[in-house]
This record gives C-alpha cells, structure tokens and sequence, in this order.
C-alpha cells in the first residue's frame, strides 16, 4: 500500500468511527429522554395515587362529622359533589373544588369540640394529615422528575434529538403548582372563616 491509499484508509476509518460515536450518543440521549419520560408518568401516577387516597378518606371523615353536625347538610352534600366530579372527571379544577369542600368541613370541626374529641375523628384526621404530607412529598417529587426532564431536552446539543424525536417541554407541573396555589388560598380563606 501506498502512503496515498493508508491515508484515505485512515480517514475512512476515522469518518466511520465518528459516525459509530454520533450513533451511540444518539441511541444513548434518546434512551435517556424515554426514560425520564417514563420517570414523569410514575410520579405523576403517585400523586394520582396519594389523592385518591385523600378522595378515599374523606367518605369515613363526613360519616364521623355527620353524626354531630347535621345542620351542616349544604356541606355534605357539596363534599359529595365535588368527589363525584373528580371522579368522573380528574381535573385541577375538580380537585379544586374538593379541596375547598373539605376545608368547609374543617371549618364545621373547629367550631364543634365534641367533634373535635372523638376517637373516630381523631384517627381520621391523622390520617388525612399523613395523606397530605405525602401529597405534598409526591407532587414534589414529579415537579423534580419535570424539572430534570425539561432541562434534558433544553441542553444542547441534547435539544437536537429532542426536537427530531418529538420530545415536547411538560407543562403538568405548571397546572400542579397552580392548583396547589389555589388550594392555600381556599384553605386560608375556610380558617378566616
């Protein structure tokens, strides 16, 4: 061989090379988008989770204020309401409207001692501060998981795939912060109350 033909050998090789580490990058981004893609969905599956454990408590915690607080039957019927429709329908909004039904209900106990005195309620009401804490820690977490995705795709030159790939910014977490906004200031409005 010739010194003509081992230098077009070497660029060859070295094209092909370069070639193989754009692939290898390539397959190795777009892994790395479908699974923090995935990563989203699970923790947006959690927060799902923890607030249909909310949705589940509630039922026991009405029953329990029900006994003690029957003239406040407008609130009952408007917690049952607003569960209703996010259950048909798992909207902000509808979540929205349990979480100020709920707040009105909290409201009825503080002014009821011998509410406030039950064991039944007492237990009920620990467990939906847990659930709380835990919604809290979960809508966290999938604002983190967002966050981490959002930035991955915005880099370059990890934009380049993303963009070729159809990998869009997620925007759920925007809806989550807004609700949780929301929630406080019904919350706060139920405790001037």
């Amino acid at each position: 061989m010739d010194k003509n033909q081992m230098i077009i050998l070497g660029v060859v090789a070295g094209i092909v090379l370069l070639l193989l580490f754009a692939g290898l990058w390539y397959v190795g981004t777009y892994n790395s988008f479908v699974k923090k893609d995935q990563d989203v969905q699970g923790q947006w599956a959690q927060v799902q989770t923890v607030l249909q454990r909310r949705y589940d408590l509630i039922p026991n915690l009405v029953e329990t204020v029900k006994g003690y607080a029957s003239q406040e039957l407008a609130i009952f019927n408007s917690i049952t309401e607003a569960r209703a429709q996010y259950t048909n329908n798992p909207t902000a909004a509808n979540a929205n409207q349990v979480e100020t039904a709920l707040s009105r209900l909290l409201a009825v106990v503080e002014s009821n001692p011998e509410i406030k005195s039950n064991q039944n309620f007492l237990a009920l009401q620990d467990q939906l501060e847990g659930t709380e804490n835990r919604i809290a820690v979960e809508r966290q977490r999938f604002n983190d998981a967002v966050r981490e995705f959002n930035t991955s795709i915005k880099v370059f030159p990890n934009n380049i795939v993303a963009g070729m790939n159809g990998f869009n910014s997620l925007r759920r977490h925007l809806e989550m912060r807004r609700l949780h906004r929301l929630i406080l200031t019904e919350i706060n409005s139920a405790e001037i109350l």
